[in-house]
């Protein structure tokens, strides 16, 4: 009786287009067609210039992929021999030596296909894959369902008849890529029994000393008796244990540990983590292991009334958690590519920018492994969206099957990360259906009721998903939507969560009100903003198109009137640039200026009894070189809005803030008297004593207008606000002048904060006196005569810089710790507003 032999099917691959008679070699699985067609130079790279139309044809024909499967090995009695095909983008028919053994339509679905008994053991097994055109074939379903109301945001409709990765269908900031083919792993595994599932239920206790529950094990194959647990805390053996296999193929064992080191997202402590192994035996013989690593933690979602409306907020381990953060796409058009390097880069980003919370966004994919595994490292608490996005999904009997066999096969994958904090239903199908005006009567309970409406995705989020959750992931709380609360109007700011977009979309706020257009939990919001003059320059690939309207740069904006919405926000604030350069500084200066005021009042108000208890700006990435609402771009270079985040989500922070005075609706009569409040935000879970100071200083001459005010000794409130001091400025009698912040905690500088009178535009910026001196490569010093606007350092591959997009002050010398940055080098690059 042998152990389990697991062998991936990595090489050797070759694929054609199914009309076609040229097989071409695959360089690697997990793969799609178009990584081949490019390695093939079949077709151009899809993200420069306007390729993404020279390759539109790749979507519209049949693929196929094949492979001579591994010599077999010699077999016992009882031993299986099995194919596991984690996942098959989309619409896929899988033959072994002619006989097709699997046909697939969930590009989400992990597969597995006992193939004992088709195998030859004599001559060559042939694997072939044939994968129709995803949107024929999805126009189609689409086509065949005239009953149901195919209406939503984004892309063709027929994409919701299709459980594959909605943006591939194209979105508002991505291109029309229609993929295909095995992008997960393909194996074959042989084996008599082997450990199919490790399910962990537990819960803390209240004084959080105690940790109790059970492991159970689910074995597959009848050589299986009995199956060993262990868990481990680094080399440390905290817990062991032996169950038999019962009838069901299950083994169960209880256990208890005593003073368990728990979970805690970043900043909270430590990230700890258990190994937690079932090995399955028969006799004294081992067959096969399973680890599943964990930590331990009580996560909550605390949704109680209160005087607003209801709470939504997070606890973990006791302690309430504001949760400033980030919404994710998938961080390319080709996932196959994205190497661990890169998810690490990624969530790194997260860290380092004091960033709690990631939201999977629910047009996407359900994440690899390894992102959820670095989150759980990192200690990033993780919203999950369902893949569902933007549209009134049908309901029949089919899809709703094909989905139940998803969300459980996924559910039970990341069931053991410890970083999982929600579920939610959907993205913003609550939303299509205010708008188009589809059926919801909340106070309806019967769920076979809502399958006869004309929103029957009803079912989906209130019935089917909930029911998931519940059996195989109960420790996650279950929220039905993104946005949702309660059945209420998705724009109620009293409950639930929101997505506030009447700053860039809708209405088109003035960003500087931010904070007062938020809700409960703002799980949306952003402001688009150009990347870098570098990432420009990689997909424009005609020089004479370098200039702001050009026709590849708007093609690389795919929102819906990006042109009067940047221009909006920019006239409104800014002199206009016509300069590429320039203009680039200035959308990214307003990108920055917008979810500063954003964060830095949401994060107030966590301190204001919890009235809101989170913000994921839209969105921390891009899945290709584009404009959009990103605040790190393809490449990973960070636009200035990522560092005004980063000040604002700060352990400690302070914050100087003039009341909002609307020029426009007052044809630009400046207000005679502006009332300002100057307070810190605190993260940390125990008081702090800290010094807070607070200067004017005239823009026009740097000098200060009047006395500073100096408070020391004070005492900053754990995890919430504290409101420091509020004084009124006389415009009439005072010129215009910044209000300057600064925060000391044990002689240590931690934070500084700069309010500036608004807009922008009405300052004269000329002649700072600004200094930039870079020494040795580690540390930039700089510094100013006058105060200076917006102070973006150059994103170089490679270079880690701690700050940017600085307001500097005279008499406050900033220093900036930069990393990868060798002596001989280069020195960073850098600008500001109104420089020459």
């Amino acid at each position: 009786m042998a152990a389990m032999i697991t062998q991936e099917l990595r090489k050797g691959w070759q694929f054609k287009q199914a009309d076609g008679e040229e097989w071409l070699p695959v360089a690697r699985v997990p793969t799609n067609v178009h990584l081949d067609l490019m390695d093939n130079k079949k077709i151009e790279d899809p993200f420069l210039g306007f390729n993404e139309l020279k390759c539109e044809w790749v979507g519209y024909k049949d693929w196929v992929y094949r492979v001579a499967l591994p010599s077999i090995p010699t077999a016992d009695l009882g031993t299986k021999h099995v194919l596991a095909l984690d996942g098959l983008d989309t619409y896929a028919t899988v033959k072994l030596n002619g006989h097709t053994i699997l046909s697939s339509d969930n590009m989400f679905v992990m597969h597995r296909v006992d193939v004992s008994d088709k195998l030859s053991s004599s001559g060559e097994n042939a694997l072939e894959m044939h994968f129709k055109a995803a949107l024929p074939e999805s126009q189609r379903i689409k086509a065949s369902h005239p009953e149901h109301k195919w209406v939503g945001f984004n892309g063709d409709m027929a994409r919701l008849a299709a459980r594959k990765a909605q943006y591939h269908y194209g979105w508002d900031w991505g291109p029309v890529l229609l993929t295909c083919g095995p992008w997960r792993a393909v194996r074959l595994e042989t084996y008599q029994a082997r450990v199919e599932d490790v399910r962990v239920d537990y819960e803390v206790d209240a004084s959080f000393k105690m940790v109790s529950g059970s492991i159970t094990a689910t074995i597959e194959g009848a050589a299986a008796e009995r199956v060993d647990f262990c868990a481990t805390l680094g080399e440390k053996e905290v817990f062991k244990g032996t169950a038999e296999v019962d009838k069901h193929g299950k083994a169960t064992v209880e256990f208890h540990i005593n003073e368990p080191k728990l979970w805690y997202p970043h900043g909270y402590g430590e990230q700890t983590l258990y190994d937690v192994t079932a090995s399955v035996r028969s006799g004294d013989k081992h067959l096969h292991s399973l680890r599943k690593r964990t930590g331990f933690r009580k996560g909550e979602l605390v949704q109680e009334p209160d005087e607003i409306g209801k709470s939504f907020y997070f606890r973990f381990n006791g302690i309430d958690v504001f949760c400033g953060g980030s919404d994710w796409i998938p961080a390319d058009s080709f996932t196959p590519r994205i190497t661990e390097t890169k998810y690490r880069r990624w969530l790194e980003t997260m860290v380092d920018g004091h960033q709690l919370m990631i939201r999977v966004w629910g047009g996407g994919i359900w994440e690899e492994d390894i992102f959820y595994d670095l989150c759980d490292e990192m200690g990033i608490l993780v919203w999950q969206d369902f893949m569902f996005g933007c549209g009134n999904y049908p309901a029949y009997p089919e899809i709703l099957k094909s989905i139940e066999e998803e969300c459980v096969c996924q559910t039970k994958r990341l069931r053991h990360h410890p970083s999982l904090a929600i579920y939610a239903g959907n993205n913003e199908d609550y939303q299509v259906q205010e708008q188009t005006g589809l059926t919801y009567d909340y106070e309806d309970k019967d769920p076979q009721s809502w399958l006869k409406t004309d929103f029957p995705a009803r079912y989906i989020y209130e019935k089917l998903l909930p029911d998931v959750v519940a059996a195989h992931s109960p420790h996650v709380p279950y929220h039905p939507g993104s946005p949702w609360g309660d059945g209420k109007v998705s724009s109620d700011t009293t409950v639930g969560d929101m997505h506030q977009w009447n700053v860039w979309h809708g209405t088109q706020e003035k960003y500087q009100i931010f904070d007062k257009l938020g809700g409960r939990f703002n799980s949306e919001f952003g402001m688009e903003g150009f990347p870098h003059l570098e990432t420009v320059k990689y997909y424009v690939t005609d020089p004479t198109q370098l200039y702001p309207q050009s026709h590849m740069i708007d093609f690389h904006n795919k929102a819906d009137g990006h042109e009067r919405r940047i221009a909006t926000y920019l006239v409104e604030n800014f002199r206009t640039q016509t300069d590429l350069a320039k203009f680039i500084h200035l959308t990214q200066l307003s990108q920055a200026e917008a979810l500063m005021f954003g964060y830095r009042g949401w994060r107030r108000q966590w301190g204001q009894k919890r009235h809101c208890g989170g913000a994921l700006v839209w969105q921390l990435n891009d899945c290709w070189p584009v404009t959009s609402w990103a605040i790190i771009d393809y490449f990973l270079r960070k636009k200035p809005a990522y560092y005004a985040m980063r000040r604002v989500l700060a352990p400690i922070a302070v914050a100087v803030k003039r009341a909002h005075h609307d020029w426009s609706v007052v044809h630009a009569r400046p207000a005679k008297t502006s009332d300002y409040e100057c307070w810190v935000a605190s993260g940390k879970t125990s008081e702090v004593v800290a010094t807070v100071e607070l200067r004017y200083i005239s823009i026009a001459t740097g000098s200060e207008i009047k006395e500073k005010i100096l408070k020391k000794d004070l005492t900053i409130a754990p995890n919430g606000t504290t409101e420091i001091l509020t004084g009124t400025i006389d415009n009439t009698a005072e010129e215009p002048h910044v209000l300057a912040a600064r925060i000391w905690v044990d002689g240590e500088l931690v934070s500084r904060d700069c309010d500036w009178p608004q807009p922008l535009k009405y300052l004269d910026f000329e002649d700072r006196g600004i200094e930039v001196i870079s020494t040795g490569g580690r540390l930039i010093h700089v510094k100013a005569a006058k105060p200076t606007k917006g102070l973006v350092f150059e994103e170089r591959e490679g270079v880690w810089v701690e700050d940017s997009a600085l307001d500097v002050v005279p008499g406050d010398e900033q220093l900036i710790k930069v990393r990868g940055l060798g002596p001989e080098e280069k020195e960073l690059g850098w600008t500001y507003l109104g420089a020459p």
